[in-house]
């Protein structure tokens, strides 16, 4: 097992964001995590990457407590993750801003000169290498996620969180960021994905929990999940006449 949450909860003040939730990652998957607005995603990740720490439960990494564990102890174990809000360095370029993940990533590059050139070929990866000497802020929202991921990527993760990677991209960029997402799990990546295109998350994951209000409602295959009540009462309230719709996948 690669990640594994047991019974973890956080709360702000009086507020539960993440309540009692059991979560189990296999070494290879693509998960996808999906639920309403407030539902308590980014809540989780905050607890998976150490932004937070749960008020109880326990978080284990191939096996090994990291509950305690601060966020860039995280990432030397091999925890990274992108932002919904990507946060580049602005004024540097993107060779640098990738750079700095190959310095203090889980394998730190001995040399600048090796970790420009890791940072090379990893902008190479995600077509960016022709940009490489721009200032990050010069870039389009599409090249800023893709930046962010480099970034990321750069860090060499066997865990990688991707967090709205989707969001603002039209729908030739959408179907290019899934078959990079593929890519990535198949050069020995896991993914996590929260995303609120459903639909193409569904196309990529192989399998799907849900949260509403800070709980697990529902995990399976995105068939499965697709057709369960909860799921679809989460998303579309429990007025509408039927309740047992499945969420379109086509």
């Amino acid at each position: 097992m690669l990640l594994e949450l047991r019974k973890v909860s956080r709360s702000f003040g009086g507020l539960t964001a993440v309540r009692v939730v059991d979560l189990q990652v296999e070494a290879g998957e693509i998960v996808g995590l999906i639920g309403p607005n407030g539902a308590g995603k980014t809540t989780l990740f905050n607890l998976i990457t150490g932004t937070f720490r749960p008020n109880s439960g326990t978080i284990l990494f191939e096996g090994a407590d990291i509950t305690g564990l601060s966020p860039h102890e995280r990432c030397k174990h091999g925890i990274a993750r992108t932002f919904q809000l990507v946060r580049p360095f602005p004024n540097l370029s993107l060779l640098d801003n990738v750079a700095v993940g190959s310095v203090y990533g889980r394998r730190p590059a001995p040399s600048r000169r090796a970790a420009e050139a890791a940072a090379r070929e990893t902008l190479g990866m995600l077509g960016l290498l022709d940009r490489a000497q721009r200032p990050a802020r010069t870039l389009t929202l599409v090249d800023r996620k893709r930046l962010e991921l480099a970034r990321a990527l750069a860090t060499h993760p066997k865990l990688l969180l991707l967090d709205e990677l989707l969001a603002g991209l039209n729908p030739s960029e959408v179907l290019a960021a899934m078959d990079m997402v593929r890519r990535i799990r198949d050069s020995g990546v896991t993914i996590i994905m929260v995303e609120h295109l459903v639909k193409a998350l569904f196309g990529v994951s192989d399998r799907v929990a849900v949260l509403s209000a800070g709980e697990k409602i529902c995990e399976g295959t995105p068939e499965l999940v697709a057709q369960d009540a909860r799921v679809v009462d989460a998303y579309l309230g429990t007025d509408h006449s039927e309740t047992t719709r499945p969420i379109a996948l086509a």
